[in-house]
């Protein structure tokens, strides 16, 4: 099991690298959404 931290409030991608916070990248699931209707 991952016990990995949420970046909840963090903005600074550097930090959420830095610091070992969980990190999903949602791109393209943004990208499908957007531009199938």
């Amino acid at each position: 099991m991952n016990d990995r931290k949420l970046p909840v409030g963090i903005q600074s991608f550097a930090e959420i690298r830095r610091e070992g916070y969980l990190y999903v990248d949602k791109t393209d699931i943004i990208w499908r959404l957007a531009n199938r209707g």
